[in-house]
C-alpha cells in the first residue's frame, strides 16, 4: 500500500514538473518576442538618424545650390509680394473707409445746411408776414385802375386831397403817421389806406414803412402840392373887361385896382370867421 502511495506522489510530481517546464518555455517565448520588439524599435530610429546624418553630409552640386537659391529667392519674392498685396489691400480698405466717413460727414453737413437754410427761409417768411401791412394786402387785391379811381361816397376827392396835403405839409420832411392823419380827417383805416395808395400813385406823397409800437405802418411825406383853383376862384381878373390894358406900371394896374382890393379883403374876412 505504501508502494502505491509512493507511485501516486511520483506521478503527481512529474505532472507538476511538466507543467512547470511548459510555463518556463512559454515565458522564454514571451521574453524572446519582447526582446525582438524592443530591438526593432531601437533599430528604426538609429537607422533613420543614420540616414539623416548621411543626407546632411551629402554635398550639393552648384546647379542644386543655384536652384535652391533661386527657389528661396522666389519664395521670398512671393512672400514680399503677398505682404505688399495685403498692405495695399489694407490701405485701400482704410482709404475707402475714410472716404465713406468723409462722404457721410459731407452728407450730414449738407443735410444740416439744408435744414438751417429751410429754417432761415421759414423765419424770413414769418418775419415778412409779420411786416406785411394792410396796404400791402390791398395792393395785392386791387388793380392799379381800382386804386387810381378810388372814391369815398359823398366826398369831394379833390378837396380831400388838398386837405391831406395841407395837413401833411405842416410836418415837412419829418412826415406824419398815417393813423394820426386818418384820425384827424375822420377816415376809416380801410378808406385811409386806399387814399394813401391813390395819392402815392399820383406822385403826391411818399409812403415810408416804419415800425411803430411793435407794428408796421407808414409815415406819409408830402412830395408835391397838387394844383388847386380854389385860391383864384371868383378873382375879378378872370372877368375884368380891361384885363388886356392892365399892367404893373400902367394906368390900369393891380396895385390900384379897387376890385382886387375888395376881393382880397373878402377872402381875409372869410378866413377870420
Amino acid at each position: 500500500m505504501a508502494k502505491k502511495k509512493k507511485e501516486k506522489l511520483t506521478d503527481e510530481a512529474e505532472k507538476l514538473k511538466a507543467e512547470l517546464d511548459a510555463l518556463k518555455e512559454k515565458k522564454k517565448k514571451l521574453d524572446k518576442k519582447e526582446k525582438s520588439q524592443k530591438k526593432e524599435i531601437k533599430k528604426t530610429p538609429a537607422k533613420s538618424k543614420k540616414e539623416k546624418s548621411t543626407k546632411k553630409k551629402t554635398p550639393l552640386t552648384p546647379a542644386q545650390k543655384k536652384a535652391e537659391a533661386k527657389k528661396q529667392a522666389a519664395e521670398k519674392k512671393a512672400e514680399a509680394k503677398k505682404k505688399a498685396a495685403e498692405k495695399k489691400k489694407k490701405a485701400a480698405e482704410k482709404k475707402a473707409e475714410a472716404k465713406k466717413k468723409a462722404a457721410e460727414k459731407k452728407q450730414k453737413a449738407k443735410l444740416k445746411a439744408e435744414e438751417e437754410k429751410k429754417k432761415a427761409e421759414e423765419a424770413k417768411r414769418k418775419e415778412e408776414e409779420a411786416k406785411r401791412t394792410f396796404e400791402e394786402e390791398l395792393e395785392e387785391q386791387l388793380s392799379e385802375e381800382e386804386i387810381e379811381n378810388f372814391q369815398i361816397e359823398k366826398v369831394d376827392m379833390e378837396k380831400l386831397t388838398n386837405r391831406v396835403c395841407e395837413v401833411v405839409a405842416k410836418y415837412e420832411s419829418e412826415g406824419m403817421l398815417q393813423s394820426e392823419l386818418w384820425k384827424k380827417l375822420k377816415l376809416s383805416s380801410r378808406d385811409g389806406s386806399r387814399l394813401a395808395l391813390r395819392l402815392e400813385r399820383r406822385g403826391i406823397i411818399n409812403r415810408e414803412k416804419i415800425l411803430e409800437k411793435g407794428r408796421w405802418t407808414y409815415k406819409l411825406i408830402l412830395k408835391k402840392t397838387p394844383i388847386s383853383t380854389v385860391s383864384i376862384e371868383n378873382a375879378p381878373c378872370l372877368i375884368c373887361p380891361v384885363e388886356q390894358k392892365c399892367s404893373i406900371d400902367g394906368e390900369i394896374s393891380p396895385r390900384t385896382c379897387q376890385w382886387i382890393e375888395e376881393w382880397v379883403t373878402e377872402i381875409k374876412l372869410k378866413k377870420t370867421q
